[in-house]
């Protein structure tokens, strides 16, 4: 990969942390990044909890992020709630609502799916159900297949959609990643091209392939959600392959960074 980078985008969850533990040398790694004035974006399908309630666990476990440099999926969706004046019906964790505050959510006419696991259940996605036979449109802040739990995987909210999609007949308008509007959006607020970045994931899918189809460089991980053989189960291939985020970090400093 010959390419030369301005901007790194950085998933979250899996790559430089899972839960509350830290992936092993991540803190370290992003300060060495950082002495290198390389543009820098987090960018998160995470909808378990609200932006700011994900900042507070990140500065908690130790890291030195800003708020402003995180960028997330229900941001996305927000943003497209009220471009369109919805009234949606949010399947989405309760502690994600705080992103969503001033949203009217009476007389719904829209449904919003995110990682609900306490409403993935018959009557509520039920409800969900009779909205969209009712033309309601269905909106997915991810389609993720699983994720990494402290326990080990988990399933993701993927599957809700998709049995929403099956059983209504609609098709679900994804806002998050892997749609290259999320990650052109990340990349404007720095200033920087798709050609001039690389994403760093540990989700060969959404994370990697969307990113590159995108236009972006993609760098795999090992860590997370990662499971052997997944850098050969998509197209295009990752740019790179890292044993986790410091090896993955190393890589950019020593072979993509722009000369300061």
């Amino acid at each position: 990969m010959a390419k030369r980078i301005a901007a790194v985008l950085i998933d979250l969850s899996g790559t430089i942390h899972i839960e509350d533990t830290v992936i092993p040398g991540a803190i370290e790694a992003l300060k060495r990044l950082r002495t290198t004035q390389v543009k820098i974006k987090f960018v998160t399908n995470t909808t378990k909890e609200s932006k700011h309630v994900l900042h507070e666990r990140l500065k908690k476990i130790g890291f030195s992020i800003d708020n402003e440099e995180i960028f997330t999926s229900l941001t996305a969706a927000r943003q497209l709630i009220d471009k369109r004046n919805l009234r949606p019906l949010m399947l989405i964790a309760d502690a994600a609502k705080e992103d969503f505050s001033g949203v009217c959510c009476e007389n719904e006419n829209s449904v919003l799916v995110g990682l609900a696991p306490e409403h993935f259940n018959y009557e509520c996605l039920t409800t969900a159900f009779r909205l969209l036979l009712d033309g309601a449109p269905l909106i997915a802040i991810h389609k993720a297949r699983y994720y990494k739990r402290g326990d080990g995987l988990a399933l993701g909210p993927g599957a809700f959609v998709s049995g929403l999609e099956y059983s209504s007949g609609c098709k679900a308008e994804v806002v998050g990643k892997p749609e290259a509007a999320f990650f052109h959006s990340a990349l404007q607020d720095l200033g920087c091209t798709p050609d001039q970045a690389v994403m760093i994931g540990d989700d060969m899918h959404d994370d990697v392939c969307g990113a590159m189809k995108a236009g972006l460089a993609g760098i795999l991980v090992k860590t997370g959600k990662y499971r052997l053989g997944d850098e050969g189960q998509a197209e295009p291939s990752p740019s790179y392959v890292a044993e986790d985020f410091p090896q993955a970090v190393d890589f950019i400093i020593n072979n993509l960074l722009q000369s300061q």
